[in-house]
């Protein structure tokens, strides 16, 4: 006997099939994407969850961090002088510490960067509080508490159903605006609301997996990766304008939608492959079919999907996997670029050289104390939190409004996102990054310039 295709859906959204879709889905919702009060504060749950672990643990990190790092940079020695067959025949080591010269090198250069900050060798300008110590003692630990928490529980939003159901809805709006397939719309808002460090590991995820082509790869990792909401209101805070986080926020999302609308259409990003990673079976997405509306077709994808990840062993294991990758692949090369870059923003005259094309055109946009805000501009490059450092000096609330605003849509610092993004195996190099970088500052400046002068 024949089914029929809605006898087939009838028996797709049944509560079977519908609760393992639904439940992960909408924990998922409420840990990464939604906004909750906590402290005075603007965050998210994931993002409380590691706030609470750091402040747990906070006496012990750092040295975690160190051991952390010690076991990449040596493990990577081992594997590139000795190729063990323990750790060479195994994927998922190999996939850790099988890596290219290049790339060895900076592992090691992070983890000599490491040891002389933790144990204060060398000359003070490597281990200071501006420079290594930031990086050690502040950033790191708290990047080690979001890797834990994101990478345990980022399955809940990969691998049941919640990016094929909203993949099918929404990709009428993305492709058109963001040159991206419907299902990159929860990593974009996940990316965009949440954090850009899980942001940047949800897109790898997906890459890996066949989802994205290395030009949307790209893409979203350097275009949605901005920094969480919390991590906004400090910023807003370092310039003391801590009440205007309404406009601040709304101007920042205004002017990150027209640089996400515009970058995928110039180089570097145009100009990045359509291609799918080597040695992968890209799944593309499915046209969608004419004799079903888009949300019965993505909710048949979705429970298709969940029905796929019912095993719990599973799902701890891709966690823990996800967690050893991001602690292991990435805090060595956030350690060494970062801590380098911190060093040249710090201690040369580099960044204000860089500032001063700039000069120019933030006097033809009428923003005060144009030639000290030039230098903040470039500054953001090493660090987001940089501008507003060197902003403390800047009378003018305009000014620091504009300086803290572009710190945030620039979206590419090489002491976190950018470094994650290096350690990551995106299709994105140093080049392209620093091009983005400068891109998105001429892009979002005139419409940041524009709201300040509406506002003040």
């Amino acid at each position: 006997m024949q089914i029929s295709k809605n006898q087939q859906y009838d028996n797709y959204i049944s509560w079977g099939k519908l609760l393992p879709f639904v439940i992960p889905s909408l924990i998922g919702i409420l840990l990464f994407i939604t906004p909750v009060s906590y402290q005075g504060q603007i965050t998210i749950p994931i993002a409380m969850l590691s706030k609470w672990a750091q402040g747990l643990l906070q006496e012990y990190l750092p040295l975690l961090v160190t051991i952390l790092i010690t076991i990449t940079g040596m493990g990577s020695l081992i594997v590139k002088v000795l190729r063990p067959a323990l750790l060479t025949r195994n994927l998922f080591w190999a996939s850790l510490f099988n890596v290219s010269l290049f790339w060895v090198t900076i592992r090691v250069i992070g983890m000599i960067l490491a040891y002389a900050t933790f144990f204060k060798i060398g000359p003070e300008w490597i281990w200071s509080d501006a420079t290594g110590g930031m990086l050690l003692y502040n950033l790191l630990p708290l990047l080690l508490t979001v890797f834990l928490f994101a990478g345990l529980l980022i399955p809940l939003l990969l691998n049941f159903g919640l990016l094929e159901f909203s993949g099918t809805m929404l990709k009428k709006v993305m492709r058109p605006l963001f040159t991206l397939p419907g299902r990159s719309s929860v990593n974009c808002i996940t990316s965009w609301l949440g954090d850009g460090t899980i942001g940047v590991l949800l897109t790898r995820k997906q890459y890996d997996q066949g989802y994205y082509t290395k030009r949307e790869a790209a893409v979203i990792s350097t275009t949605f990766s901005a920094v969480s909401i919390t991590f906004c209101f400090v910023v807003l805070t370092q310039v003391g304008l801590e009440r205007m986080f309404v406009p601040f926020y709304l101007t920042v999302t205004l002017a990150g939608i027209v640089a996400a609308i515009i970058m995928p259409r110039i180089p570097p990003l145009s100009r990045k492959k359509d291609t799918y990673h080597e040695g992968i079976t890209p799944k593309i997405e499915e046209e969608n079919k004419q004799d079903q509306p888009l949300w019965k077709q993505g909710l048949q994808q979705a429970v298709e999907k969940a029905d796929e990840n019912r095993s719990p062993g599973a799902f701890v294991k891709e966690g823990f996997h996800n967690v050893l990758d991001m602690w292991l692949g990435v805090t060595p090369i956030i350690m060494a670029v970062g801590t380098i870059a911190l060093i040249i923003a710090e201690y040369t005259p580099f960044f204000a050289w860089l500032g001063t094309p700039f000069i120019p055109i933030l006097q033809v946009l009428q923003i005060p104390e144009a030639v000290e805000a030039s230098q903040t501009l470039v500054a953001g490059f090493a660090d987001m939190f940089l501008p507003t450092v060197l902003a403390g000096g800047i009378e003018s609330e305009l000014t620091r409004f504009v300086i803290a605003c572009v710190s945030v849509t620039q979206l590419i610092y090489m002491s976190e996102v950018g470094g994650v993004l290096l350690g990551s195996r995106l299709p994105v190099t140093l080049k392209d990054l620093l091009l983005i970088f400068l891109l998105r500052t001429l892009i979002t400046l005139p419409i940041i310039a524009l709201m300040a002068h509406l506002l003040f």
